[in-house]
């Protein structure tokens, strides 16, 4: 009896070895079949050529072909004159890029005598708009100069000083400012400021040629005063916001700049800052599918630039949500 329990025992371990067995080779070939079927996606690395500015131009308009919004874009050189551009005379709806007219005219408006830079402004209640900015969350009768005002408004992409200063210069003045400054596609409009995520009747707009004329002309010292073009510039490199143009801005390079994000539009526009050379980017997108996408697209178009004049070596590379900011209306 003792030798016949013995041997069902064996018979029973060697059947489960041999299930253990068969399973474990049937989990193997899945796995293996798994691994045949999906394989791993190698990144293409684009190769620019750092002495030749269509490698660069192809670049971009391959990445630009490939996005699913409308896309302007206006790059240049600002040593050789160089451009890469496409839809730059497509009008886009501004969101927070119209504030950077707003800050030239301001200034402009200094020179005229009708706007002083030190004038205090208090704030009321009655004051504050929702949206992008930290004067919102400010205490009551705060004052601040004009100064100040035009700062917020750019670093922090603030409505509440977007408002003061409009308030004191008047729609229609800031048209027709814009329009001696040479602008041709550039509107603003009251609606404009409607935080409403649906179409408004007449809405804030411009352009990528429109951006980039202010820009170089900031650049070259040559928008209103050399003082002034210093002070704008000085303002647009303390922007805050990094999750466009900024995002993969090498160490130790600068980059003054403006962004927008409102109603399906998000743009990046700023000056680069590098060590081969400064250049002049506009990217401006429409029609979005999405903030995040439009912000990664605006983000990729500005690495490339980056790796043109650090080398000439692109690998688009998929990005992580480490750097991603919250949405902010109209930013």
């Amino acid at each position: 009896m003792a030798v016949m329990n013995k041997y069902k025992l064996t018979v029973a371990s060697s059947i489960v070895l041999g299930l253990g067995t068969v399973l474990a080779v049937s989990l193997i070939a899945r796995a293996r079949h798994k691994a045949v079927a999906t394989p791993i996606a190698i990144t293409p690395v684009v190769q620019i050529n750092p002495d030749d500015w269509k490698s660069l131009v192809d670049a971009v308009n391959r990445r630009a072909r490939n996005y699913s919004g409308s896309v302007g874009y206006y790059i240049k050189d600002l040593r050789t004159g160089d451009v890469a551009m496409s839809h730059t005379e497509n009008v886009f709806l501004s969101a927070s890029l119209i504030k950077l007219p707003i800050l030239c005219a301001a200034y402009e408006a200094v020179q005229e005598g009708k706007l002083a830079l030190s004038t205090p402004i208090t704030l009321q209640r009655s004051d504050l708009k929702g949206g992008s900015g930290i004067l919102k969350r400010s205490p009551i009768g705060s004052v601040y100069t004009n100064r100040e005002l035009l700062e917020l408004m750019i670093v922090h992409s603030d409505n509440t000083a977007a408002e003061l200063l409009i308030r004191q210069l008047g729609f229609d003045y800031l048209q027709q400012t814009f329009t001696r400054l040479g602008l041709l596609d550039t509107e603003i409009h009251p609606d404009g400021f409607n935080l409403s995520a649906k179409r408004v009747v007449s809405d804030n707009r411009t352009s990528p040629r429109d951006m980039g004329l202010l820009l170089e002309k900031i650049y070259r010292r040559e928008l209103v005063s050399p003082e002034a073009s210093d002070d704008m510039l000085l303002i647009l490199k303390h922007q805050k916001l990094r999750d466009r143009l900024p995002r993969y801005l090498p160490t130790g390079w600068q980059i003054a700049h403006k962004t927008g994000l409102l109603r399906k539009a998000c743009h990046d526009v700023g000056i680069v800052f590098s060590p081969k050379g400064d250049y002049m980017i506009c990217v401006l997108t429409g029609q979005d599918a999405n903030y995040r996408e439009a912000k990664r697209f605006i983000a990729s178009v500005g690495r490339i630039t980056y790796d043109y004049y650090q080398g000439g070596f692109h690998r688009p590379i998929y990005q992580s949500r480490r750097h991603e900011s919250p949405q902010i209306a109209a930013s």
